[in-house]
Order: C-alpha cells, then sequence, then structure tokens
C-alpha cells in the first residue's frame, strides 16, 4: 500500500520503516501511527515475508512525540480517543510483532517517540540522540505505553524521575542505565543498525519470534507459565527446517545458514 507520513522499503528479508515528516521532527499524527501499523500487518508471514523490521527516522529527529494539532480540538475526548484508536495500537504491534523489531534512534525521541523507540527489541542511538518524557511540563502523563515500558526497562526510581521531572535523558546516559541496547557515534548509527538488523533477518525466525513471545509472557506471568510455554517454544522450534540446519551446521563446524523456516 502507499504511504504519506512514513516510508516502507524491503531489502530482502529486512523491512525498513522510515518516519517521514522531518519537517515537523517527525511528530507522530495519528495517521502517521496508523500507517505504522499497517505496515506491519503487511509484514507477511509467508515464504518471502519481511524477517526483521528497521525502524528510524528522517533528517535531525526520531520523533518528537504525538502531532497534538493534528488531533481532536475536543479536549476531553480527543486524547483518549487519539490514544485507544490509533497511537496504542501501533505501539502494541511493535511490541508484539512476530519478527525482531530495531529502532535507530537519530535525535530526539520524546513522549509516544520514546515509547515507540523503547518498544522495540534492540535501540541503537546516536550519541547526539535523547529520551524525554515532557509530559509533566504541560500537566499531562506520560502514555503510549511508557509507564510499562520505563518501570520494566529500568526500575520505579529511573522511571519517576523521567516522567515526573521531565528530564531529557542522553543516550549514553540511556545505554548506561539499561534503557536501550547501544549508544554509537553518528556516522555509525544505520551502518550499526543495518549489520544488527540484518544479522537477526537471517536468523532462525520461528526461535527469534518464540524468544519474543516468552521475553513477553516473563515480564508479567509466573515462572510456572514461562515453564510452559518455554517447553512448547522448543517442541515448535525444535521440528523447524532452520533448527535442522542449525544441527547440521554444528556438527560440520559451519556458519548456519537460516531460512526463516
Amino acid at each position: 500500500m502507499s504511504y504519506e507520513h512514513i516510508k516502507v522499503e524491503r531489502e530482502g528479508p529486512l523491512m525498513i520503516i522510515t518516519l517521514n515528516r522531518p519537517e515537523r521532527l517527525n511528530a507522530m499524527a495519528p495517521a502517521m501511527a496508523d500507517e505504522i501499523g499497517n505496515a506491519f500487518y503487511d509484514l507477511d508471514a509467508g515464504e518471502n515475508g519481511a524477517r526483521a523490521v528497521l525502524i528510524t527516522g528522517e533528517g535531525k529527529g526520531f520523533c518528537s512525540g504525538a502531532d497534538l494539532s493534528a488531533r481532536s480540538s475536543d479536549s476531553k475526548g480527543g486524547s483518549h480517543q487519539a490514544l485507544q484508536n490509533h497511537y496504542n495500537p501501533a505501539i502494541n504491534q511493535v511490541l508484539r510483532a512476530p519478527v525482531p523489531v530495531i529502532c535507530a534512534v537519530n535525535g530526539p525521541a520524546a513522549g509516544v517517540g520514546c515509547s515507540l523507540a523503547l518498544a522495540a527489541d534492540f535501540t541503537i542511538a546516536s550519541k547526539s540522540a535523547y529520551f524525554l518524557q515532557a509530559f509533566v511540563n504541560i500537566g499531562l502523563v506520560p502514555d503510549g505505553g511508557s509507564t510499562w515500558l520505563l518501570v520494566r526497562a529500568i526500575g520505579r526510581a529511573r522511571a519517576t524521575r523521567m516522567m515526573m521531572l521531565g528530564e531529557k535523558i542522553g543516550s549514553e546516559q540511556a545505554e548506561e542505565w539499561g534503557l536501550i541496547y547501544k549508544a554509537v557515534e553518528p556516522d555509525a548509527l544505520m551502518d550499526e543498525a543495518r549489520a544488527l538488523a540484518e544479522k537477526l533477518a537471517n536468523g532462525p525466525t520461528l526461535a527469534l519470534r518464540t524468544m519474543k513471545e516468552n521475553i513477553n509472557i516473563a515480564l508479567d506471568g509466573t515462572l510456572p507459565e514461562v515453564f510452559v510455554n518455554e517447553a512448547e517454544g522448543q517442541r515448535l522450534a525444535g521440528a523447524s527446517a532452520d533448527a535442522m540446519e542449525g544441527g547440521m551446521a554444528f556438527l560440520q563446524k559451519r556458519k548456519a545458514e537460516f531460512k526463516g523456516k
């Protein structure tokens, strides 16, 4: 399908989504959120489907947050409806995607843009980038899943600091906290992100999908639930062609060539 607010490209098994409103630092209008969600629906789980997704921003910013000017003028229902109908579904698509998702954060990631970045499985950020929950400065509260994401990533104290004080957290500090995977020099960002995305896109897709599902379950589930899901995941992955290839490669002392089957 065609997109107005994002660009979607395919490079073999890798899908690349670029937020494309650079004149607004890629502020996320509800329509952009819908397009992100649609792009994930279009992954295509078939033989030629994408096996990893790389998300980045056009220009100097990753995403400066929700585009307030594009929301409904109804101050009572506009934000609530936009979150329920547009932003939350898009973030959930990233969290629950059946393939690894990598975010290359090239500039400010604020508000729902911060949520989008942190919903990825791997977040790589330029050393010039930062993460911001500025809602307190305008009398609002974090949304787009930020509360859930931040508390689980960096703990209650640091999440409270980010949300209640509205401080910018630079990418190097974010890496130190465990908020993101890695902070890199600006000119190395896309090379490193692409290399990681391509490695994952050429990995054992079923096993990676099951790992992602089990990690999500482990965040809220019990140990017995995790035991059950790990065992079931191992049963499914063990019957895959990729697992057979991995075993043969190990025995033959060569690199495995996974096909995502």
